[in-house]
C-alpha cells in the first residue's frame, strides 16, 4: 500500500483544547478518505504550544531550535497539512502567525492544505476565508475548498459534534484533502542553499577586470 506523509498543526493553547478536537476530527477524516483510496497515512501531530519558546528565541536571534527546525522540515516535506487556528480578535492566534512566519515563502509550493478554525461564536466564521486562507496562498500552499470553522456551540458530549453541518463540513473537507493527496506524492520544493554557486564563479560573472 502506497504511503503519504500527512502532517497536522494545531495552535490551540490549553490543555485539552477546542482547536486541538478539531484538528483530530480532521485528520480521522482524511485518514479514512485516503485509507479507502488504498492509500496508507503516515501522519504526525504538532503543537505548536510545545515550540512556543523556541519560536520566540528564532524570533529574536534569526535561529532556530534543533528542534524547531526539525519540525519546519517535517512540515514543509509533507504530502498533505492539516492546519488548525482558534480564533483571538478576528484573526489567527499569534502563535499560529508566528509558527508560519518562519516558513520560508513557497515552502509550501504544491501542498494541498485543509485549513480549520475554532472561536467562541459563529460569527468569526469568515476569518479563514479573510486571513487564514490567504496565509497559505502566500506560502504556496493549494489550500483546499472547503475550510471548517467550529463555534463553541456546535460541540456536544466526549468532543462529538453536535451540529449536523459541522460534522458534514469535516467529512467533506477530508475527503478533498485526501484526493489531492491521492493523485502523486509532492516534491517538497528546492532549497535555494543547497547547491550554492561557488564564490571563484560569482566573481568571474561580475564583469570586473581579473
Amino acid at each position: 500500500m502506497s504511503e503519504r506523509d500527512l502532517v497536522v498543526v494545531t495552535a490551540g493553547l490549553s490543555q485539552p483544547s477546542s482547536t486541538r478536537l478539531l484538528a483530530d476530527r480532521l485528520t480521522d477524516a482524511t485518514e479514512r478518505s485516503l485509507r479507502e483510496a488504498g492509500l496508507e497515512p503516515a501522519t504526525e501531530v504538532v503543537e505548536l504550544r510545545e515550540h512556543a519558546q523556541d519560536l520566540a528565541n528564532h524570533l529574536l536571534t534569526g535561529f532556530p531550535s534543533e528542534g524547531l527546525q526539525a519540525t519546519i522540515d517535517r512540515v514543509v516535506s509533507a504530502d498533505g497539512l492539516i492546519a488548525t487556528t482558534p480564533i483571538f480578535s478576528a484573526s489567527y492566534s499569534g502563535l499560529f502567525k508566528l509558527f508560519f512566519d518562519v516558513v520560508e515563502h513557497e515552502a509550501l509550493a504544491g501542498m494541498p492544505v485543509l485549513i480549520g478554525a475554532t472561536g467562541g461564536t459563529a460569527r468569526h466564521s469568515l476569518t479563514l476565508e479573510h486571513t487564514v486562507r490567504p496565509l497559505f496562498t502566500y506560502l504556496g500552499g493549494s489550500v483546499i475548498r472547503t475550510a471548517v470553522y467550529a463555534a463553541s456551540e456546535d460541540w456536544g458530549s466526549a468532543g462529538i459534534p453536535a451540529d449536523a453541518g459541522l460534522a458534514d463540513r469535516i467529512e467533506r473537507a477530508g475527503a478533498e484533502l485526501a484526493a489531492a493527496m491521492g493523485r502523486a506524492p509532492r516534491e517538497a520544493a528546492a532549497d535555494p542553499f543547497a547547491d550554492p554557486i561557488p564564490f571563484e564563479q560569482l566573481l568571474g560573472r561580475s564583469g570586473d577586470p581579473a
